[in-house]
């Protein structure tokens, strides 16, 4: 027996020596603060699966102008094992200066080989950086722009075979339902921020075939080419047009039972599949958060009778949120997602950057919601999905104009709560047949002017509105003032407490939501402390305000 393991790790130890680096090609310029360096990395090495970084595992080290140290997981392009293999590294310096960097190739786990320093500098910046968390109600990119999501649901293209029982011709019609068409389409109406699915039928990367879009092709390989070029392009897309997105990763290609949240082999499975995501398109300002699970309640309780343990999958998610934050040397925001049930203690994962919920047939709920979760857990809160209606079997157009009223007030009631993102409506197909995504214009253009004139600074105001749902914030000297009128009786007027130090008439103007901006106007003298503005608000409409 000890003659076997003495021959077994001689072979390991003759494997190991043969792996080397053999070549690293990087950029021979500058490359712009918050821009994109590709590495190319000629290796030798021998594996089952280079994809596992239990057997193949490349990493860049790099010091960063600041001295800090950063490791960037690395991907395996293509080449056989025991030959040269090509491998890649995408990098977004967020530091200006001077960076250097080694490559480490590790095989079966052990340290094999290592290349000869290298360095670059990085020049002027393109773009602003990557987003992270700010405060409850904004985003901050990486040179401390403010941001807030205006935002929405595309989280998939059109399927060969959609299961809708009304809109099932719509929602099957490729040239219009894709993202080359809708991405720019929602960017063009003022549209930042929204989610994609990794699932079987939207970039399924780690899924051999049954894929329900032909988008997408079969193959033996453990990464599926085409479902990666797709999210390639998808990715390139977002950064052209300056959208970003929640990518939902999902399970991947893996059964969700409670060995998924459990098992050690599951668990392996998972962290390379994360690994590869990061490493391909971690690099990306486009990548705004990772989401882990769409409605993770629902997959615990899929089986109803024999729900998975809450605290096997809270602990999942602590460990698979350290883990995920220990590769991005990028510092994305990690989120996951529930339907209705909260898991407990999942909202406290510390690692968890910003907590979310999905809310169907219950839009006005929304702005209590986000800041009772906020004040509970320390957290940005999120409404990730959300409609008039959720249930797919009932045909929307016999209550139409209730779901359009309630996609506007939705987007409105996030730009006046302290969430960095709008609520995301559902049924991205259908409101975009229904003529509601150049609607986006208006709260782009809204939100744009509180950014700018707030600098990120939001302070709630209490408005008198009567039976109407009514919101105001002041953003540094402007105020703004939205209600919605849910009553049957029409609303005449909304009152704002004014501080006593303001002694003159302020100037109210309305939004035209037609043209999608604030026009006209006249000045309002407030009365014993209280701004009254005159208004006819009928019945299921809608006013807002600037003040100025």
């Amino acid at each position: 027996m000890k003659r076997v393991i003495v021959l077994f790790f001689a072979a390991l130890a003759a494997l190991s020596a043969a792996a080397q680096i053999v070549s690293v090609e990087g950029p021979s310029t500058r490359v712009p603060q918050y821009g994109r360096a590709d590495f190319t990395v000629v290796l030798t090495g021998t594996w089952n699966n280079p994809y596992l970084q239990e057997e193949a595992c490349l990493d860049m080290v790099l010091t960063a102008p600041s001295g800090k140290t950063l490791i960037l997981p690395c991907f395996y392009v293509e080449g056989e094992s025991g030959s040269a293999s090509r491998w890649a590294a995408r990098f977004t310096p967020q530091e200006k200066g001077r960076y250097t960097y080694v490559f480490r190739y590790a095989q079966n786990g052990r340290p094999v080989s290592e290349s000869p320093q290298g360095s670059f500098e990085t020049g002027k910046p393109t773009g602003n950086g990557i987003l992270h968390t700010r405060d409850n109600w904004t985003l901050a990119f990486d040179d401390g722009t403010p941001f807030r999501g205006v935002a929405e649901n595309i989280c998939w293209e059109s399927r060969d075979s959609d299961d809708s029982k009304f809109f099932k011709e719509l929602h099957e019609q490729g040239d219009r339902y894709n993202y080359d068409v809708m991405l720019p389409q929602f960017a063009g109406a003022g549209g930042n921020f929204c989610r994609l699915w990794m699932c079987s039928w939207n970039f399924p990367i780690d899924r051999q075939r049954h894929f329900n879009n032909r988008r997408y092709t079969e193959s033996d390989e453990y990464m599926n080419p085409s479902a990666v070029a797709r999210l390639d392009h998808a990715v390139e897309l977002g950064e052209n047009l300056g959208v970003h997105f929640m990518l939902c990763m999902g399970p991947g290609n893996a059964r969700t039972g409670h060995d998924f949240f459990v098992s050690p082999e599951a668990k392996a499975r998972h962290r390379n599949y994360l690994r590869y995501i990061v490493a391909r398109w971690g690099y990306s300002p486009a990548i705004g958060m990772w989401e882990f699970f769409n409605e993770i309640d629902n997959i615990q309780f899929r089986d109803q009778r024999n729900p998975i343990p809450a605290a096997d999958i809270v602990a999942w998610h602590a460990e698979m949120a350290a883990y995920l934050k220990s590769i991005d040397p990028f510092g994305h925001i990690v989120t996951t997602s529930i339907s209705h049930r909260d898991l407990a203690g999942l909202n406290d994962v510390k690692d968890m950057d910003i907590n979310q919920k999905h809310i169907y047939r219950a839009t006005s709920s929304m702005p209590e919601t986000i800041v009772r979760y906020e004040k509970a857990h320390g957290k940005p809160y999120v409404i990730g999905e959300f409609s008039y209606e959720w249930d797919w079997s009932k045909n929307f157009d016999d209550f139409a104009e209730d779901m359009d009223l309630d996609f506007k007030r939705g987007l409105w009631y996030g730009i006046f709560s302290p969430t960095p993102v709008t609520p995301m409506s559902w049924w991205w197909e259908y409101f975009e047949n229904r003529g509601l995504v150049p609607y986006f214009r208006n709260v782009r253009y809204v939100n744009d002017r509180m950014l700018k004139y707030g600098k990120g600074s939001f302070e709630p105001v209490p408005v008198q509105a009567g039976d109407a749902e009514a919101f105001a914030v002041r953003c540094g000297g402007r105020m703004y003032v939205y209600a919605y009128n849910p009553s049957s009786q029409p609303v005449s007027a909304l009152g704002i407490p004014m501080a006593e130090a303001l002694r003159i008439a302020p100037k109210v103007v309305p939004f035209d939501f037609g043209k999608a901006r604030f026009r006209g106007g006249r000045r309002i003298k407030p009365e014993n402390g209280v701004l009254t503005i005159p208004v006819n608000l009928a019945p299921r409409s809608e006013i807002l305000f600037e003040i100025k």
